[in-house]
């Protein structure tokens, strides 16, 4: 048995895939955990998001006294030692990190920042974001406890620090972890091109010689499209000034336009520079209220849940934006068959996400039908090659472990040493 005076890291998910990191840092009696969410592999057709269904298809680890009891889940690994401290923290609102909180021992308590609460409370308000409790109502998300900036929990002899970082959701941080003696570093994901890319570099120097490193590295994943992409939008603000190209360029032509619903920063953007006033879905709406107090102009569409905090005033007519096509450029989340023929649809990192999906060749071929053209105006949300060296360089590790990434061999640590764990293994400090 490891000894309980040195750190010991456990890397129970997110080795050698993109997403569903579930990484362990324990010390004497307490350890924590980070994150909670699921890998996502649309193409396996689940019929079920039960506990059973996730554990078997390996979308999720096998964890001890983690899960919440009443799920009935036994644990199946070897005997581990009992902790008297346990906490699970959220980097941010992506679905490969967040998407299992409901499915979380409720006694455990669950932090992340204010931002990550707000949107997905928000984003959960039907019970359709997240995988949804067998044992409450509709809508239900488990409590969070929202944080500030550089707030620090003590979780017994561990003392865990929340450090913004730019992502594309809102509300993203890193960790800083640390023991008396060492200091452990967990980005979450980040970048360098986006609107707050001032949080990334000061949590580089916050993290400088880290002794241990873990690092997204998703960027460096697909090295068969580098170099492919001749009109790649090279940060945020370039994607916003592209979007407001479109709009100038089609002044008689019905615009619509989606986009990742927790990237709350980009939507404001938009909102905030578009030649057009912008309409939003409801809940959408909602969570630029909740989270920046902007009331913009919104619509439901039919049957929809009516959300009491939004102005009534400023809703619009469902059917006023479907025969529009100089007056407003609008979010469309469903109902793309109401189109009309020949109008424009950009698609702004919105769901179906890419090739990778099977809904996104049906997707395209919808629009197809109809005449529309299609717009991808996408912008990464993860360092690009180049900044993920760079990022280390600010930081200089002693040890690097690269994670959330196809291809890990690809990140170096010319500072110190790397480690490329296989899942479920463990390193101690």
């Amino acid at each position: 048995m490891e000894s309980k005076d040195k750190p010991i890291i456990t890397f129970h998910s997110g080795i050698l895939t993109i997403g569903g990191t579930v990484i362990e840092v324990a010390y004497k009696d307490a350890h924590i955990f980070f994150d909670f969410g699921t890998e996502f592999r649309p193409e396996l057709n689940l019929p079920d998001d039960n506990l059973s269904t996730l554990l078997e298809n390996r979308l999720v680890p096998e964890l001890k006294d983690l899960y919440d009891p009443r799920l009935g889940y036994q644990y199946q690994g070897a005997d581990e030692q009992a902790y008297q401290h346990t906490a699970v923290f959220l980097s941010h609102a992506h679905l490969d990190h967040s998407r299992m909180i409901n499915y979380l021992d409720p006694a455990v308590p669950l932090y992340t920042l204010k931002e990550t609460k707000a949107i997905l409370n928000t984003l959960n308000r039907t019970g359709d974001f997240l995988i949804p409790s067998p044992f409450e109502e509709v809508g239900f998300t488990r409590e969070m406890i929202g944080l500030e900036p550089h707030d620090v929990i003590e979780v017994g002899d561990l003392s865990v620090e929340i450090v913004p970082v730019d992502h594309d959701a809102y509300g993203a941080s890193a960790l800083l972890i640390r023991t008396p003696d060492q200091l452990i570093t967990y980005t979450g994901d980040l970048r360098l091109h986006g609107h707050n890319a001032e949080d990334t570099l000061a949590f580089c120097e916050q993290a400088k010689a880290s002794d241990l490193l873990m690092m997204e590295g998703v960027s460096i994943s697909f090295p068969e499209r580098e170099g492919t992409e001749e009109d790649k939008v090279l940060s945020e603000e370039d994607l916003i000034q592209r979007f407001v190209q479109l709009v100038l360029a089609n002044p008689h032509r019905q615009i619509t336009f989606n986009g990742y619903p927790a990237n709350v920063k980009r939507f404001a953007k938009i909102i905030e520079q578009s030649p057009r006033t912008v309409v939003l879905e409801a809940n959408m709406a909602a969570l630029l209220l909740e989270i920046f107090d902007i009331a913009v102009p919104y619509y439901y569409l039919e049957n929809a849940l009516v959300i009491d905090q939004l102005d009534a005033t400023l809703e619009v007519a469902y059917d006023t934006l479907l025969v529009d096509q100089e007056r407003y450029v609008w979010q469309v989340v469903d109902r793309f068959e109401n189109l009309q023929e020949g109008s424009l649809y950009i698609h702004s990192d919105a769901q179906p996400l890419g090739d990778f999906d099977p809904q996104y060749a049906v997707f395209l071929e919808l629009l197809a039908q109809k005449n529309i053209t299609f717009v991808r105006l996408a912008c990464t949300g993860h360092a690009f090659p180049d900044d993920l060296a760079k990022i280390i360089s600010l930081i200089q590790p002693k040890l690097l472990v690269p994670i959330h990434t196809l291809h890990p061999e690809k990140l170096e640590n010319p500072y110190g040493e790397r480690i490329l764990p296989d899942r479920g293994s463990s390193i101690t400090l």
